[in-house]
């Protein structure tokens, strides 16, 4: 599964520091372009062998990015024989889990390996963030059918029934009264590798994603976006994040607030030096925490939309951090440079005939870059979750609501062509 151009150097000569990124889907390209950018070489793994970002990757290792045990065991393997691996890190992945185990078994800077399980865990790490004081809305396992009912019954709707160990937002429920609770739990539960649920509180209020730097305790956060869901009752009982944008539109102090209490969640984790990935909601009691990650984001949100906003390089402190070198912390202070945002396509469920009018947009300044998850003979599921979206659309402007109005003018202009499937 190697290829490999080895340039090792021995004896006293300065060798390339090689970075391992654990993820070469299309989301890590401009993490793994970034690393070849401050001269590293770079070793991807991923467990699809035609992954895109094995194309701009120097080494590529086909091996599952869920599968811990495969991925140490290549690891050490490869920093034996080919060469000798200096950092690890994710893009656009979740898989801090792998990232920590790899990095413990090399002996590389990383997360705890007890920070990254929690992460992975959302309500083992809701119960943590409980004892360590952080805020966060009401929950509880769930253990049956029947018990989710009681724990409806004695609750306001609405509800939010998840898997406490999935990702892209599967198995994600919005509960209502029109929703049928012993469908919701058997639904849920196909997408709990462990098969665990839990339910919690739905919170009102602005939901917004944060993404931190911490060096040595400190922390910053140049990342800070206002996430959209306006297709709640579209989409119902599915919870689909349509996009997002930045600048937020928060006053400033109700920024610093859930600022404070995602860096606040970021330590109480564990993360003392590297990245956290917060979903923060800001209510009227204040803010509270959804979850927390320690790696970048997916979405092009760290690798993209950060950069176009602020100017800070989020994806460059977070490889020099994971390669254990210091960062110039004056240049994570972010200031305005663009509104951004992001939104994605939805076409009708069928079979993909066409794309139209994408070339109208090819050359357009403010079009940052336009993505599209299928092709024509493709098959358009029905939206219900993060893996449904069919393309996105990334713009830049002057303000935040430019950038929107600009989004959707291009979600509005292309088209993706569905017909419905022949019934045999």
């Amino acid at each position: 599964h190697y290829r490999t151009d080895d340039k090792r150097q021995r004896g006293d000569v300065l060798r390339v520091k090689t970075l391992w990124v654990i993820s070469a889907g299309a989301e890590a390209i401009p993490g793994i372009m970034r690393a070849r950018e401050l001269g590293l070489h770079v070793v991807a793994s991923d467990g699809d062998p035609n992954a895109p970002g094995f194309a701009v990757s120097d080494d590529r290792i086909v091996v599952s990015t869920y599968d811990v045990d495969a991925t140490v065991e290549a690891a050490v393997r490869y920093n034996r024989e080919v060469r000798g691996v200096d950092g690890v890190i994710c893009i656009a992945s979740d898989v801090p889990l792998t990232v920590a185990s790899v990095a413990q078994a090399l002996g590389l800077p990383s997360v705890s390996i007890e920070a990254a399980r929690l992460s992975m865990d959302k309500l083992a790490m809701k119960e943590h963030f409980v004892r360590r004081g952080v805020p966060v809305p009401w929950f509880s396992p769930v253990e049956s059918p029947a018990h989710l009912g009681e724990l409806v019954g004695s609750k306001d709707y609405p509800l939010v029934l998840k898997p406490v160990d999935s990702r892209g937002a599967r198995g994600v429920l919005r509960l209502t009264p029109e929703v049928d609770i012993d469908w919701a739990y058997q639904y849920s539960l196909k997408y709990s590798p462990t098969r665990r649920l839990m339910v919690e509180q739905y919170l009102e209020g602005p939901q917004i994603s944060t993404e931190s730097v911490l060096v040595e305790g400190r922390a910053y956060t140049p990342g800070f976006g206002d996430r959209n869901y306006e297709y709640l009752d579209r989409f119902s009982p599915f919870m689909i994040e349509d996009g997002g944008s930045q600048p937020t539109t928060l006053k400033d102090k109700e920024k610093r607030s859930v600022t404070k209490s995602a860096e606040e969640a970021a330590r109480a984790l564990g993360i003392e030096t590297g990245v956290a990935k917060g979903d923060m909601v800001l209510t009227a009691d204040g803010p509270k925490v959804i979850e927390v990650a320690p790696r970048l984001s997916g979405g092009w949100f760290s690798t993209d939309q950060i950069p176009l906003a602020t100017g800070v390089d989020i994806v460059g402190a977070a490889i020099k951090l994971a390669l254990g070198e210091s960062v110039n912390e004056e240049l994570l202070v972010g200031g305005y440079r663009s509104g951004v945002a992001i939104r994605y396509f939805f076409p009708s469920p069928g079979r993909v005939v066409e794309i139209k009018n994408s070339e109208l947009f090819s050359k357009t300044p403010w079009v940052h870059r336009i993505g599209f998850f299928v092709s024509p003979g493709d098959m358009v599921e029905p939206a219900s979750d993060h893996t449904r979206r069919a393309g996105f659309v990334i713009t830049a402007a002057p303000t935040s609501k430019e950038a929107v109005a600009l989004a959707e003018e291009v979600i509005r202009t292309i088209e993706i062509k569905t017909i419905e499937p022949r019934v045999a």
